[in-house]
């Protein structure tokens, strides 16, 4: 892999893991018009999941710190006899409610993982995915949003934002712009959903780091082109662009913009399937 193909990658990684257009999508059709196999550079792919959550940890260091410290005192209250207390304060509620939201992605992820790995090679269905993608955020954006925040919250909708990020495990479904369509039709308000479905993709793209580390280390003697200077290259350039992608997803939010995403993602989406189909026919 060169250093343009690492950085380009590594753009498109960042922006696309927080705006609503799918990374795992983008990345796929990237390496895929690249010629170059998932296989000789899964090291690589792990480790821009590393930039994103440095983004992610950038941008929402405050209330990480919040929730760490609320999850200890937690704990303490559990085993002193006090119980939960979920509604204690609005931090100790909303550690609990991402809890409930990453459950169902954990359990679907773990369960289908080779189901969804298999849909990374078909352009055909990523189009398709990403079509589906942008009438989601065309809906979601007609239907606005709601007045709740996360005093008015339920395990309910924490639920339902968790099944909403699990289907987008699927290469060409946006997680942000699926938990973010989640969160609106729970007529959560703007600002609060925005910033679940940023809070729960870090249990999320953790998990996914962690649980591709194990076969990324395997790999990464047998790599070929992925050099330490153009990996350190495409981190970087991921965390940045994620950081930045973060900073615009709020506002296009806050302001009522999501179509625009919609507008993208449709282009892309029949793109690939007019691709697909002329390949096919070849």
């Amino acid at each position: 892999m060169s250093m343009i193909q690492s950085i380009i990658l590594g753009l498109v990684q960042g922006l696309a893991e927080f705006l609503p257009i799918s990374s795992s999508g983008h990345l796929a059709a990237l390496q895929h018009f690249f010629n170059v196999s998932s296989d000789n550079v899964l090291t690589f792919t792990v480790m821009l999941h590393f930039g994103t959550l440095i983004a992610i940890f950038v941008a929402y260091w405050k209330d990480i710190v919040d929730l760490v410290i609320e999850l200890f005192a937690t704990l303490k209250d559990i085993f002193t006899g006090k119980g939960l207390q979920m509604n204690k304060n609005e931090t100790r509620k909303l550690g609990v409610m991402i809890i409930i939201a990453t459950i169902p992605t954990a359990v679907i992820g773990l369960l289908f993982n080779d189901f969804f790995n298999s849909l990374y090679s078909s352009m055909l269905f990523i189009g398709v995915a990403l079509l589906v993608t942008g009438t989601c955020l065309w809906l979601a954006e007609k239907k606005g949003g709601g007045k709740k925040g996360v005093k008015e919250m339920t395990w309910k909708n924490a639920l339902f934002i968790g099944i909403c990020q699990s289907i987008a495990i699927c290469p060409g479904i946006s997680r942000s712009g699926a938990t973010m369509v989640g969160g609106l039709a729970s007529h959560f308000n703007r600002p609060h959903a925005v910033r679940f479905a940023f809070l729960i993709s870090i249990p999320s793209v953790l998990g996914a780091f962690l649980l591709e580390l194990p076969d990324a280390v395997k790999a990464a003697s047998t790599e070929q082109g992925v050099g330490l200077g153009v990996m350190i290259a495409g981190i970087v350039v991921a965390a940045v662009s994620g950081y930045a992608a973060i900073k615009v997803m709020i506002k296009a939010v806050t302001n009522e913009k999501l179509f625009y995403f919609s507008i993208y993602t449709w282009i892309a989406g029949l793109f690939l399937i007019g691709y697909s189909v002329v390949t096919m026919m070849a």
